[in-house]
């Protein structure tokens, strides 16, 4: 699998997540998603960098497009050096919440994403990557 190109932003305020979205669906039309499949990666990406400035403290989004042999896709990466997840089973359940909000975030990125990994450590921060393919 090749990067075709990569895209760093910093995460710091809630401006920022408007600034990624923007990047997302930029990237999502470059590679021909039609408008359903972007409408799921940038509703993804609006929800992980939300978490990254509310519960991470702030942080990076990397917005990467792929080619794997014939298919295109859009990779991103959301990092953050908060205070991680205590309890990501718990986490990615519908309706779990810390932050006051209906509790669809991880959960609902992971459903909108062909792709899903995450890897939190209480203490040291998270990092959440998405992949979704064209097709």
């Amino acid at each position: 699998m090749a990067v075709e190109k990569s895209h760093k932003l910093a995460l710091g305020s809630q401006d920022d997540v408007v600034l990624v979205r923007q990047a997302v669906r930029s990237a999502a039309i470059e590679i021909g998603l039609n408008l359903i499949d972007q409408t799921k990666v940038v509703t993804a990406a609006s929800e992980l960098a939300r978490n990254t400035v509310v519960h991470g403290g702030g942080g990076m989004a990397f917005v990467e497009t792929l080619r794997e042999t014939a298919r295109l896709g859009l990779r991103l990466t959301f990092e953050d050096t908060g205070p991680g997840i205590a309890n990501l089973e718990l986490a990615m359940k519908d309706g779990y919440t810390t932050g006051g909000g209906l509790g669809l975030g991880l959960g609902g990125a992971k459903r909108l994403s062909s792709e899903f990994e995450i890897d939190s450590r209480p203490g040291e921060g998270t990092r959440v990557t998405i992949t979704r393919w064209k097709g």
